[in-house]
């Protein structure tokens, strides 16, 4: 068997074998990537190559550049372990036909991955991906393809980036103490260049998981929205007073946020995050713009659009199609706190172009004695408390996934917190929206459920909403979609 390649890319444990991310699969791979590029006419283009300090990271990059220089290509290798936002900002600047990032992303550390992005700065989508597995399939034993050393280069990209990224904020107010981790991946540098590039330099980080660290040692799981992966930078904020703090997951290309309340600090929900930076950059955006999310996410940002005087576009998730949902895109996000906040720069999820604009809006609301919950708030007070929730129940067959999705297609449920609801199948949709998800959805509840793309998980996206602004009838209607979906396991 071997390491599938799909529009991820690749992603899979480090190791020896077909199966596993090693120097010959990326070698195999990247061959079979350039000649695809070559098959598509970009023969002599740009590539960049960037990469994480996963275990591995530094070989496979190497492996990388050097094969697609062999093959003709002028590959700029960026010259240090960065966040993936600045690959793909690079992708685009660069105006390159192709980008290759070493990352795993939040994955567990004994796991790396290759993620490309094509002209124009997106993540590829089918067929391109079917289509670069043929030409993998295709190329010969990895001693068998050429290599030509390359030297790094593009050290300037970085300064370009964050100046792009300073660009991003509407206010003159600094005054906001910032709390930050990097979960011991690349963002922590670049981050901190980009608050304090932008004016915001009270930033207090995690000392013990600053430093990049591919085994990721102080947390179970190095993804921000893992219980207990944000402790140390919660508890970090409350120890200095600060007025929020920021968790960026180990490439930097996710942001969570968390702010103080009266019984203490709580993470912000993507869904939460998504719909204040949505009504921010609406604010100073030209009528009509376009904002999206996914079909798992909340539908406020729909409804906040509409109010605003912009198009709202729903695909399915990832963004490799958010930031093709249509011309005029100003913001995208998903559930999954990744929010893409500047997609004429960045097309795709930035977790440190987020950072900042989350600290400007913050910043702006403290000098008029506000907070991001306040405006969260104001929200809810003008379209009704939204309250949603993600139930993911394990399996240890796929077969069960199948059988509980049968279930449902066969017998779905009339009504749910004793709401009457209207059944989507989107395996039937014949649009862009075609994909295996049931909708449940009524007045005032919504419950996606669908299999896991990466996973043995079927998740259950829940959402709850008063439009009389009583958050406790919200909550107990969510309460009653939680209960429903744990049961499906049986």
């Amino acid at each position: 068997m071997t390491l599938r390649f799909g529009t991820a890319g690749l992603r899979g444990p480090v190791g020896d074998g077909p199966d596993c991310m090693n120097v010959p699969t990326v070698v195999r791979t990247t061959a079979g990537l350039a000649a695809w590029l070559i098959e598509q006419g970009h023969r002599g283009g740009t590539v960049v190559v960037g990469r994480d300090a996963r275990t591995g990271s530094a070989e496979f990059f190497t492996a990388a550049a050097e094969v697609l220089a062999a093959a003709g290509f002028d590959v700029v290798a960026l010259p240090r372990p960065l966040p993936t936002p600045v690959t793909a900002y690079a992708v685009r600047e660069l105006n390159a036909v192709a980008g290759v990032q070493i990352t795993a992303s939040h994955n567990p550390a004994s796991d790396n991955g290759y993620k490309v992005y094509l002209v124009g700065g997106a993540q590829i989508v089918s067929p391109a991906d079917r289509r670069i597995e043929s030409a993998i399939n295709d190329a010969p034993d990895a001693d068998s393809v050429p290599r030509a050393a390359v030297g790094a280069s593009g050290g300037d990209l970085v300064d370009r980036y964050l100046a792009r990224v300073a660009s991003l904020p509407r206010s003159q107010h600094r005054n906001l103490r910032i709390a930050l981790t990097p979960l011991h991946g690349v963002g922590g540098e670049t981050a901190v260049a980009a608050l304090h590039t932008t004016g915001f330099t009270d930033v207090h980080v995690v000392a013990a998981q600053f430093e990049p660290d591919p085994a990721f040692p102080t947390v179970a799981f190095p993804n921000p929205e893992e219980p207990g992966a944000a402790d140390a930078v919660l508890e970090l904020a409350a120890d200095v007073n600060a007025d929020i703090a920021i968790a960026l997951d180990p490439d930097a290309d996710r942001c969570a946020v968390a702010v103080p309340t009266a019984t203490g600090w709580r993470l912000l929900r993507g869904d939460e995050t998504g719909v204040l930076l949505g009504d921010r950059i609406l604010e100073h955006a030209p009528e009509g713009s376009l904002v999206a999310t996914t079909i798992v996410s909340s539908t406020l940002l729909g409804t906040l659009a509409a109010a605003r005087g912009a198009r709202f576009a729903q695909t399915l998730t990832g963004f490799k199609w958010l930031t093709r949902a249509g011309e005029g895109l100003v913001y995208a996000y998903e559930e999954a706190i990744g929010h893409c906040v500047d997609p004429d720069a960045v097309r795709d999820k930035d977790g440190i172009a987020t950072a900042v604009v989350v600290a400007d809006y913050a910043a702006e609301l403290k000098a008029s004695g506000r907070t991001l919950v306040d405006a969260l708030d104001d929200l809810h007070s003008e379209f009704g408390v939204h309250v949603g929730d993600q139930v993911a129940i394990r399996v240890t067959e796929l077969t069960q996934i199948d059988t509980i999705m049968a279930g449902l297609r066969a017998d779905p449920p009339p009504a749910l917190a004793e709401e009457l609801v209207t059944t989507t199948d989107l395996a039937t949709d014949p649009g862009p929206l075609n994909t295996d998800a049931l909708v449940f959805e009524g007045a005032t509840v919504r419950v996606v459920v669908r299999p896991s793309g990466t996973e043995p998980k079927l998740k259950c996206y829940l959402e709850a909403v008063s439009r009389s602004g009583d958050r406790d009838t919200a909550t107990r209607s969510l309460d009653a979609l939680r209960r429903w979906a744990i049961g499906l396991a049986g």
